[in-house]
């Protein structure tokens, strides 16, 4: 059936609730499908390309959404809605193809990136289909029918991989993460150095307690106060709602956290990364309580103290970015880690070829995370 693609308007809202709850019931974790205060800014501030999908007859039973953060030139691919009416006649890789079009159009993005569900594998070819490319997986990382599991995916503008700066060396356990990005990505790490680690130990450091601050609008401010260059408070497409703080005032920590979702992304830590140290299982206790099973961090590459703060404490390398950060002319990779309090179970994970090398990398780590070959061979 033939449709007709153009851009959202506020008074496609209503219908595009509608959209969203056939596709999804009242399981879709993101307010763009279900709060209209939130759906009517994407449509009118310019921070989105918004499009839908219309039959001859003007029923909607399309959408898709990149949404961007300007100051990071990066971009996310959310909301791919397809009418049950509809499926299986490539629409939803029209619209992915044609709102990613878009908004590369524009000439200012570097790249735009997606967190696909894989409880089937549609999805995993619609992105790849618009010259998406795997990243890494993430486990646990949202809830939605049940806790799920997500798989990271980006699509380039052109030149902006060739343009790379080199990484000189990464803590040893990234070390088969990168080698699934060398076979997923086409990136070359053979010139990276590996830096041997503390191995499997965790962080025993008595810390002080730490203390949850709810309040979006404090946070906000407090984090602007705290971070008031851009370039320090890198995590596009995130911001802190809650601030976790040691009680001794030894770091402050701010979180994107999101109970509906079951997730939280540490977004920041003042005065510096490496301040978290001995104090993270704490501060897991406190995020998972807050209705969080799941966290995340974003790191630079290059950042192999930070790296070892978090492996240190649990959190396992998903996934890597490359070229994620542009400074000046070079671009930077970034790497993810995270961290699930759930049991992980993927008998219903659908897991597409393309991600098999990052299957087996994320097992391979959590494996010497948690169960450590010395202990196993005693």
């Amino acid at each position: 059936m033939s449709v007709v693609v153009s851009p959202a308007t506020v008074q496609d809202i209503a219908e595009l609730r509608q959209l969203y709850f056939e596709v999804y019931g009242h399981g879709y974790p993101v307010p763009l499908g279900s709060d209209p205060a939130v759906m009517r800014r994407l449509i009118t501030d310019g921070t989105a390309h918004w499009l839908t999908a219309r039959t001859h007859r003007a029923d909607l039973v399309g959408s898709a959404v990149v949404q961007t953060d300007p100051g990071s030139r990066i971009g996310k691919l959310v909301g791919l809605a397809v009418h049950p009416g509809h499926r299986g006649g490539g629409l939803a890789s029209r619209l992915t193809g044609a709102v990613c079009d878009e908004a590369f159009g524009t000439g200012r993005l570097d790249s735009v990136y997606a967190t696909v569900r894989v409880v089937t594998e549609g999805p995993q070819h619609v992105v790849v289909r618009n010259g998406f490319r795997p990243l890494g997986l993430m486990p646990n990382a949202v809830e939605v029918e049940g806790c799920e599991s997500l798989a990271l995916f980006a699509r380039y503008a052109d030149g902006v991989l060739e343009r790379r700066a080199p990484v000189e060396h990464v803590p040893e356990r990234l070390s088969v993460l990168l080698s699934a990005a060398s076979s997923g990505i086409g990136i070359d790490y053979g010139a990276t150095g590996l830096v041997p680690g503390g191995g499997a130990a965790r962080a025993t450091a008595v810390a002080a307690p730490i203390e949850l601050i709810n309040a979006p609008a404090f946070v906000r401010r407090r984090f602007l106060e705290r971070f008031p260059e851009a370039g320090d408070r890198f995590f596009p497409l995130h911001t802190p709602n809650a601030l976790l703080v040691a009680a001794d005032g030894g770091f402050e920590a701010y979180a994107d956290l999101d109970p509906v979702a079951g997730s939280c992304a540490l977004v920041a830590v003042h005065p510096r990364p490496a301040a978290v140290t001995g104090a993270l299982e704490a501060l897991m206790t406190k995020v998972t309580r807050a209705g969080a099973d799941y966290a995340e961090t974003l790191l630079p590459l290059a950042d192999t103290e930070a790296l070892e703060v978090y492996l240190a404490s649990g959190f396992v390398p998903s996934a890597v970015y490359p070229a994620m950060r542009r400074i000046h002319d070079r671009f930077h990779d970034h790497v993810v880690l995270s961290r699930t309090s759930r049991q992980i179970d993927f008998r219903t994970t659908a897991v597409s070829p393309l991600l098999q090398p990052y299957l087996g990398a994320y097992l391979s780590a959590w494996t010497a995370t948690y169960l450590p070959l010395h202990e196993v061979s005693r």
